[in-house]
């Protein structure tokens, strides 16, 4: 609590409230909403506007120039996908400071991508990993810790320790998913090394729960809630954010894929990177680059075995 007192305006009171809210930095107030902290404070929004831009002003979150921000760009990190041509196909693995979307039918190899990523976090920076732990948010009832222990033995890590160093829950509902979500950073602030945070399926709980034009508006706006928070987190700790997604198919497509991810502009706004994965022949996927502000849309063949996902 010693750093959110050095903020202007917040006293022991205040920063004891915030603290418990889940704002453990003067980052976290620095982008946060006036509404926001004015609710975890119990202040007015108004004092909560000064303290924000006090915040702001201690960390300096202004403009910077196109320089620094290469500077800053040098500080990300990749995560490996224990697969070669899918590392080269991602510019060298999953990026952290981001959010990557993989998205495809059923048996397209998403959640084999997830599993294999929370085990690959956790290999020693030299071997493409960043010596973290994963954060695993299942809505589909997916999540299978004996996979985990097949990907550690092809990576030679002792599988107690990989299934330790995986933080689960599965979520209920919509309200549960944005819950789980607001509490991965309780988990950092009580010490864990979480570089990966997965949540396999960003959208499914939403479209079963808000069904119909009526309530698309509300829908839009909570999932757009859930992403900021993912991204926050993935900015503010220097993190890797991934999330699966359902698709649908386009009745109006006459010619070409008709298929597209669910969730509108909202999701695709929110992602950094979106990886559209399809079947090929056999145990073969096909994963391609879709939207990406540095990567050239490109394909790519890989393999889903009993080790995991390997080149084809």
């Amino acid at each position: 609590m010693d750093a959110l007192e050095e903020i202007p305006g917040v006293g022991p009171a205040i920063a004891k409230k915030l603290y418990e809210a889940g704002y453990r930095t003067p980052e976290a107030v620095a982008v946060a909403t006036p509404k926001e902290i004015a609710i975890a404070a119990e202040i007015g929004e108004s004092t909560a506007a000064k303290i924000i831009e006090a915040a702001r002003e201690l960390v300096n979150i202004g403009f910077i120039s196109a320089e620094e921000f290469l500077e800053q760009r040098k500080k990300i990190s990749q995560i490996t996908t224990g697969c070669k041509s899918l590392d080269e196909l991602l510019g060298g693995g999953i990026e952290t400071r981001g959010i990557t979307e993989l998205f495809g039918e059923f048996r397209t190899g998403k959640t084999q991508i997830s599993h294999q990523l929370s085990v690959t976090v956790q290999l020693p920076v030299e071997s493409g990993g960043l010596n973290g732990e994963a954060v695993y948010i299942d809505t589909e009832g997916t999540f299978r810790p004996e996979r985990l222990v097949q990907i550690a033995k092809r990576f030679g890590l002792d599988q107690k320790t990989v299934l330790q160093k995986v933080t689960y829950a599965r979520a209920y509902n919509s309200d549960h998913q944005l819950y789980l979500a607001q509490s991965i950073e309780d988990l950092i602030n009580e010490g864990k090394n979480i570089k990966l945070i997965v949540v396999d399926s960003i959208v499914g709980h939403f479209r079963s729960e808000y069904v119909g034009r009526g309530l698309l508006a509300e829908r839009q706006q909570k999932l757009n809630k859930h992403l900021h928070t993912l991204l926050r987190l993935a900015e503010l700790y220097n993190l890797a954010v991934v999330v699966t997604n359902q698709v649908m198919a386009k009745p109006d497509t006459f010619f070409g894929d008709p298929t597209q991810p669910v969730g509108g502009h909202i999701v695709a706004h929110n992602c950094t990177t979106r990886i559209y994965l399809r079947k090929g022949k056999g145990n073969q996927r096909i994963a391609r680059v879709v939207d990406s502000p540095f990567l050239p849309e490109q394909e790519t063949v890989f393999l889903i075995t009993e080790d995991g996902v390997v080149d084809a």
